[in-house]
C-alpha cells in the first residue's frame, strides 16, 4: 500500500486493526474445537456438532443483540463488554468437565464473541469514508488471516501438549484485545441531530427485515456460511478420518490464514473495482469447487489445494460482501443492519454443524462435502440474479467503485 493510500485511512482504523490482530493472534479454540470433544474428551461427531451448533445459536442472539446495542448504547461498550466476557467464558469452557456445562460455556462465547462483531463493523463504517471501505475492510480481514495463520500453526503445538492451554492463551489475548480497545478506540457513533433539525428517525429490527434486497443479500451469504463453517466442523473430521494428525491438520488449516496474507490486498485491489455481483458470484463458486475437491482428498497435499481454491474464494468474496452492508444502511442504523448480517454468519454456525455431524455419521463425509459444492453453485447463480441485473444506472453513487456502491433497494 503506498503513503497515500495510508494516509486516507483515519489513526482510529489502525487501533481497531490492532485489536484485531492481536485478538485474532490467541484465537485457538472454534477452530479446534470439534477435534478437542472427539479425540481428547470422547464424544461422538453428532455431540461435537451440536456443541459447534450451540456455539451458532448463541451467537444468533449475540448478533441481534450487538446490532441493538451499538445503536442504542454505543458501539464502544458494546464492543468491551463482548470481549471481556469472551475472555471469560473461554477460560470457562477449558475447564468445564460435564456435557451440560460445556454446553452453556458454549451458548455464553457464542452470544459474546458475536455480540462485538456489529459494534466493529458499524465502527469500521462509522470511522472510514466510503471510497476507502473496501481497503479498510480488505486491511481488517488481512489482519484476521495473519493473526490465524499464526495461531494455526502454534495451536498445533499446544495441542499436542494438552488441550487447556489453548484455552487458557484464548482467553489471555482477547482480554489484551478489550484492554487495546478501552485505551486508544473512542466511541464513534454519530451524534444525535443538531437543534432545530428533524429527529433522526429510528430504524427497527422489523424495518431492517422488511428491505427485501438487503434480506436477499443475506439470505445468499447464508448458502455461503454454511460452507464456511465445515472449515472448523467437517474439515478436521475429514483430515482425522483421513490419517492426518492435528499438526498435519494445523498445516492444512494455515495455508488460509498464509495465502490471504500474501494475496489479499494485491486481489482487492483489482476486485474493488469491478461489480458486486459478479465478484461475489466468482468467490461462492471457488469455495464450492474446494468442497468437492475436499470429497476426494485424502493426503497433506490434496488438502492444501483445496484450502488453497477455498482462501482464493474467500479473498474474492468477504470483504466484497461485508463492503454491502455500510452502503445500503442508514448510518443510524448501521448497528442494525450490520447486526442481521452477523446474524447469516451465526445461523449458519447453528444449522451447519449440526446437520454436519448428522450427515457425517449416517452417509459419510463425500456426501457433506458434494452438497457444499451445490450450494456454492446455487449462491453463485443467486448473487447474479440478484445484482448484475437489476442496477438502475440513477442509483450508483460515482464516488465510490462497484463493489461498494449502495445496492438497489424495493
Amino acid at each position: 500500500m503506498t503513503k497515500q493510500e495510508r494516509a486516507q485511512l483515519p489513526r482510529a482504523f489502525w487501533w481497531l486493526w490492532a485489536s484485531t490482530l492481536v485478538n485474532r493472534f490467541g484465537l485457538f479454540v472454534m477452530p479446534f474445537l470439534s477435534l478437542y470433544l472427539t479425540v481428547e474428551r470422547g464424544y461422538s461427531a453428532t455431540y461435537a456438532g451440536l456443541m459447534v451448533s450451540l456455539y451458532g445459536l448463541g451467537g444468533i442472539a449475540g448478533s441481534l443483540l450487538g446490532g441493538s446495542l451499538s445503536d442504542h448504547w454505543g458501539r464502544r461498550p458494546t464492543l468491551l463488554t463482548g470481549q471481556l466476557g469472551a475472555a471469560a467464558f473461554t477460560l470457562g469452557l477449558g475447564f468445564a468437565n460435564r456435557p451440560a456445562l460445556i454446553a452453556v460455556c458454549v451458548v455464553a462465547l457464542g452470544i459474546a464473541l458475536k455480540m462485538s462483531q456489529p459494534a466493529v463493523g458499524a465502527m469500521l463504517a462509522d470511522i472510514v469514508p466510503a471510497p476507502s471501505r473496501p481497503r479498510a475492510y480488505s486491511l481488517n480481514y488481512w489482519a484476521l488471516n495473519l493473526g490465524f495463520s499464526v495461531s494455526a500453526l502454534s495451536a498445533g503445538v499446544l495441542a499436542s501438549a494438552g488441550y487447556v492451554m489453548l484455552f487458557v492463551v484464548d482467553a489471555a489475548t482477547t482480554l489484551l484485545c478489550a484492554v487495546l480497545c478501552f485505551l486508544k478506540i473512542p466511541e464513534t457513533r454519530p451524534t444525535a441531530s443538531p437543534a432545530g433539525h428533524a429527529e433522526t428517525p429510528r430504524v427497527s429490527l422489523v424495518e431492517v427485515l422488511r428491505d427485501r434486497r438487503f434480506m436477499c443479500l443475506v439470505g445468499l451469504n447464508l448458502l455461503v456460511v454454511l460452507i464456511f463453517t465445515q472449515r472448523h466442523m467437517a474439515l478436521p473430521l475429514s483430515t482425522a478420518e483421513s490419517g492426518l494428525t492435528t499438526g498435519q491438520y494445523g498445516i492444512v488449516a494455515a495455508v488460509n490464514g498464509v495465502m490471504i496474507i500474501a494475496l489479499q490486498l494485491p486481489v482487492t485491489r483489482f476486485t474493488q473495482h469491478r461489480a458486486a455481483g459478479w465478484v461475489l458470484a466468482a468467490g461462492a463458486l471457488l469455495v464450492g469447487l474446494s468442497s468437492a475437491l475436499n470429497s476426494r482428498a485424502d493426503t497433506v497435499l490434496m488438502y492444501c489445494l483445496a484450502a488453497v481454491v477455498y482462501t482464493l474464494g474467500e479473498i474474492v468474496y468477504v470483504p466484497t460482501s461485508e463492503a454491502q452492508v455500510p452502503a445500503m444502511a442508514p448510518a443510524h442504523a448501521r448497528g442494525r443492519y450490520e447486526g442481521v448480517m452477523v446474524l447469516s454468519w451465526s445461523l449458519g454456525g447453528f444449522v451447519a454443524p449440526l446437520t454436519s455431524g448428522l450427515i457425517i455419521d449416517s452417509y459419510g463425509t463425500h456426501a457433506l462435502w458434494t452438497g457444499c459444492a451445490v450450494l456454492g453453485v446455487l449462491a453463485a447463480l443467486g448473487y447474479v440474479a440478484l445484482l448484475c441485473t437489476r442496477t438502475p444506472r440513477t442509483r450508483q453513487h460515482t464516488a465510490a467503485p462497484p463493489s461498494v456502491q449502495a445496492l438497489p433497494q424495493e
